[in-house]
């Protein structure tokens, strides 16, 4: 049985994360893959020819079981195990699928012209490529660099653009910094000098170098030391927890109030949180079978040479080793959080553990679940508020994401994403506004905070009450009221269901607004409504590219807010399964060509979060954490307010 554990236990789990590390032998079939199990991986890989000293593994991760068996499981039942894996030899990428129990492969296949996210260890060999390079190195003497050990040179995958010196080709592409009194590089760098390295010929193709511009100056470190006193500290605020926490956590599985769920660190997509339901009265009703970032697009939108092709897909290029990182106690997650460790496949394709990947822990905030004072009164009815954040971090390069499930207890969950961290700068002549800012926005002197967008796509497999459900969508309209009423206009709802995919694209307008709730095609409420689950939008952006540039041909799923496809476990990632140097489209553009019927049938919703970033002076030198997000709300789920009954103490 889950034992809760008292908050001196606690806080020695938090610390030492013992009880809470990466399990040696899974409990529950949706679990990751563990040490032991990425052993065996590597094991059968070489047995079966498939790993050798020139093959890297660029992904690894849990091949789930079927839905249909993961929903029949219970505890003390046996369970199959099974891993996918990329493999990347050169110029060759391969797939496979390996029965873990059975320690053999059951799928292999080459992928013709795939390539799989770049591991840390080409990262590495382009480094050295792009600094060992006597062209790069006459560059670098052409500014006054001779001494190369504070020159740190890199590249990534760029946006592909047609080019037959490149096509097919595994490419990086970038230049170098200098690292001169000063920890952070990112406005250090050598504008005008740019190598496209290739990767599987191990050699610089190209050097380019259209004229010199010195590093920018400035400030750009903010450690304790760079920043200096801190400001005076206001009082403390403190949280007791003198029964302990309010959750249960076994494993995987965490139960906290009314809601049941599973998480699962997964290395590509991060955090995987999977057969949600909440209890009403005796059931268990089914929510979310599993819910996840699928992939984020992160276009630069400055046309000159080295900046252009900066059009990034940080889940499918960015994820090798992991897409997560540590969370900092005190810093990223409460005191009183408990903290989760995982593990992942190296690119020999022996296992890394990683530290302190998500973290759990219980807020209130001053919410206000729900109240009501008498009018000219002075009584109030109401209830604070209280929530469960499950939380974890990726840093993809310059920016830090923090990623946010928000379990409440009136049945909502909320879906929030928090960038901060470094704006990628370009380094400029211009010193004051008007001079080089037309794509962008002067931070310091010679430092230029180039406007980008950032999209989220959400993969979410609803099944409110079951897998049979439908989306429908809600149009607000104005109607007109007839000649001598004393209004003239007012609006109602016309709710359609969506039949087809591509009636299920859409776009979130001001202008034409809409509601979209995923509702369930057996089980009604006891007014006669289908139970549903809205998705309630919150602040959002839409891309402003055109439909024929490479770039948002690679990212098709930012053009719609909202795709409604039907269940198909292959179909996870919205732009495809390798996105690097792909020519697009890929993903959701492709899947819905066929526009499949997906009304009363296991649907899969894909929700777009999108945001304009036009940089501003206080995003320099490290940028405030900006929140954004969207919500599942009942509705119509339950037949009054599920949180009425909370107690008067949060």
């Amino acid at each position: 049985m889950p034992v809760r554990l008292p908050l001196v236990a606690l806080a020695a789990a938090c610390l030492a994360a013992r009880p809470l590390a990466a399990q040696a032998v899974p409990g529950h079939p949706l679990d990751g893959l563990t040490s032991p199990e990425i052993w065996t991986l590597y094991e059968v890989l070489r047995e079966a020819g498939l790993k050798d000293s020139t093959t890297s593994v660029a992904e690894a991760g849990l091949h789930e079981p079927a839905k249909a068996d993961v929903l029949g499981w219970r505890p003390g039942k046996a369970f199959g195990r099974a891993a996918r894996v990329v493999l990347r030899r050169p110029r060759q990428t391969t797939e496979a699928i390996v029965d873990l129990h059975a320690r053999t492969v059951t799928a292999s296949r080459v992928v013709p012209g795939a390539q799989p996210t770049v591991t840390a260890d080409e990262y590495g060999a382009a480094s050295r490529l792009i600094k060992a390079d006597p062209r790069v190195r006459a560059a670098l003497a052409r500014r006054g660099i001779t001494d190369l050990t504070p020159v740190r040179c890199g590249g990534a995958p760029p946006a592909y653009f047609p080019d037959p010196r490149y096509d097919g080709r595994r490419i990086l592409r970038g230049g170098c910094r200098v690292r001169h009194r000063s920890y952070e590089t990112w406005s250090r760098q050598l504008e005008g000098l740019l190598a496209t390295v290739d990767l599987d010929a191990d050699s610089v193709l190209d050097v380019q170098d259209t004229g010199t511009i010195p590093p920018a100056g400035g400030e750009v470190d903010f450690d304790a030391e760079a920043v200096g006193a801190a400001r005076a500290a206001l009082p403390p605020i403190e949280t007791s927890l003198p029964q302990g926490a309010g959750f249960r956590l076994e494993g995987g599985q965490v139960a906290w109030d009314r809601w049941r769920f599973h998480l699962r660190l997964d290395p590509r997509v991060g955090l995987v949180v999977s057969l949600a339901t909440i209890a009403d009265g005796p059931r268990e009703r089914s929510v979310l079978y599993q819910g996840h970032l699928s992939e984020i697009f992160v276009p630069y939108q400055d046309s000159t040479t080295g900046w252009y092709d900066r059009t990034f897909l940080d889940v499918g290029e960015y994820s090798a080793e992991g897409i997560l990182e540590p969370l900092e106690p005190g810093v990223d997650c409460p005191a009183w959080a408990a903290f989760l460790d995982g593990v992942a496949a190296d690119a020999d394709g022996l296992p890394l553990r990683r530290r302190r990947l998500a973290c759990l822990f219980e807020r209130t905030v001053g919410q206000v679940a729900w109240r009501h004072g008498d009018d000219g009164g002075d009584r109030v009815d109401g209830r604070p508020a209280r929530e469960l954040v499950v939380r974890t971090n990726a840093t993809v390069g310059n920016y830090d994401y923090l990623f946010d499930w928000v379990f409440r207890r009136d049945g909502s969950i909320g879906v929030q994403v928090g960038a901060t961290g470094i704006l990628e700068v370009r380094v400029v002549q211009g010193t004051r506004a008007g001079q080089d800012d037309r794509h962008g926005r002067l931070l310091d002197r010679n430092v230029l905070g180039v406007n980008h967008d950032h999209f989220f796509s959400y993969r979410l497999d609803l099944d409110v009450d079951g897998p049979s459900n439908a989306l429908a969508v809600g149009r607000l309209v104005r109607e007109t009221l007839p000649a001598g009423h004393p209004r003239r206009s007012l609006w109602r709802v016309e709710e359609s269901l969506a039949r087809r995919e591509s009636e299920a694209q859409r776009d979130m307008d001001m202008h034409r607004p809409e509601t979209w709730r995923v509702v369930s095609s057996t089980a009604t409420g006891p007014l006669g409504y289908p139970t549903s689950y809205e998705i309630g939008q919150g602040h959002n952006a839409m891309t402003l590219m055109s439909d024929d540039d490479w770039p948002q041909r690679r990212a098709g799923f930012s053009r719609h807010t909202l795709w409604v496809t039907p269940y198909r476990p292959a179909e996870r990632f919205a732009a495809g399964d390798y996105p690097t140097l792909s020519t697009g489209p890929e993903g959701l553009p492709t899947w819905t060509r066929a526009d499949r019927a997906i009304a009363g049938t296991d649907i899969v919703a894909w929700y777009t979060l999108g945001f304009h970033h036009v940089p501003r002076a206080e995003d320099w030198p490290v940028m405030p954490t900006a929140w954004h997000g969207f919500e599942l709300r009942p509705f119509d789920f339950f037949p009054r307010n599920p949180a009425l009954d909370l107690p008067a103490q949060p």
